[in-house]
């Protein structure tokens, strides 16, 4: 899932939570709650993972560059 998926997840959570505070409906808040924090924990994990890629990507450079000297 990327960015824009999570972001439409975690606005739907949003809006399911507003809807349950509107109609006082307390499942459909903590459903709401429920999917924001899903979604901010699997972009967290993706931010993680992006991390690192990107270091694994500059250590593999940096000894590609060591031995080609």
């Amino acid at each position: 899932m990327g960015d824009f998926e999570n972001k439409t997840e975690e606005w739907k959570g949003e809006v399911k939570e507003n809807v349950g505070d509107v109609t006082d409906n307390e499942d459909l808040q903590a459903e709401g709650a429920l999917d924001q924090t899903k979604a901010k924990a699997k972009q967290t994990v993706e931010n993680a993972k992006d991390g690192l890629e990107d270091a694994a990507n500059t250590a593999k450079d940096k000894v590609k560059d060591t031995f080609d000297r």
